[in-house]
């Protein structure tokens, strides 16, 4: 595998950011790693970290580069401060960035494959909720999402989070219902005729385990294609380490890229 840090100007936030991207490698004598690679262009993952964290997290805190080593996918770990991936009432705008200009710029960089097939996303925490927003935002670019221990009631979650959160949403009221709102969201989704499959878990222990009951509710009474799991496990890394590995084995990924 090949990991590379890319610090770059962004013309929608305005400033310098950066992000850490894994591109599969073939190689016979790497010792411990099993590696390949598919096609000219590789399906991407991208893995958005959640709200105290940065473009590293995912590389500090699990084996990521050894999990998708043996799968020949590209992972894209973008930095996003803390704002919910929203174009904030008080900030910068975060949802271009990730939505519209991260996707152009990386295929620019590197080989990576456009086709919604070969694209994916998943987060955790308040990744989760960009991984969600990102894919019920776009069913078009993207195959399939995924939340560990998400943050996606975020109307829910704001009465302890006011805030921070008035800073990037305004007020609970602006959020509600409105393009930031997965529930609204999940709702449109589930009229594109071929929407994202989904992949939701949440421990059982989690602060947000409430809030993942009520999502996993409308999007089962919207008839989503959502792949839910629970299982005792508190907002940690010794849980979303073990998730992430259960997400890459759920990944629709196809044995060769057409790309």
């Amino acid at each position: 595998m090949a990991l590379i840090q890319c610090d770059f100007y962004s013309e929608a936030l305005g400033l310098s950011t950066s992000m850490n991207v894994i591109l599969p490698q073939t190689t016979y004598s790497q010792i411990g790693m099993e590696t390949q690679s598919h096609g000219n262009k590789h399906r991407t993952l991208l893995l958005l970290h959640g709200l105290s964290d940065d473009h590293t997290i995912w590389l500090r805190r699990t084996s990521i580069e050894r999990y998708v080593a043996p799968l020949g996918l590209a992972v894209v770990m973008p930095a996003a401060g803390r704002s919910f991936y929203t174009n904030m009432v008080s900030g910068l705008d975060y949802w271009t960035f990730i939505s519209e200009e991260l996707p152009a710029l990386a295929r620019s960089f590197f080989p990576l494959s456009d086709r919604r097939e070969d694209n994916f996303v998943a987060g955790l925490s308040m990744g989760g909720y960009g991984a969600f927003k990102l894919a019920l935002s776009h069913p078009d670019r993207y195959a399939a999402a995924a939340s560990l221990s998400g943050a996606l009631d975020v109307t829910g979650f704001y009465k302890d989070r006011n805030k921070d959160l008035d800073l990037i949403y305004g007020s609970v009221e602006q959020l509600r219902d409105s393009p930031n709102d997965l529930f609204r969201l999940a709702s449109d989704a589930a009229d594109h005729q071929n929407p994202p499959q989904l992949f939701q878990c949440c421990g059982t222990e989690d602060f947000l385990y409430q809030d993942n009951l009520r999502f996993r509710k409308h999007a089962g009474d919207l008839k989503l294609p959502l792949t839910y799991e629970e299982e005792p496990g508190s907002h940690d890394w010794g849980y979303w380490d073990r998730k992430i590995q259960r997400v890459l084995e759920w990944l629709p990924l196809h044995e060769h890229s057409n790309a």
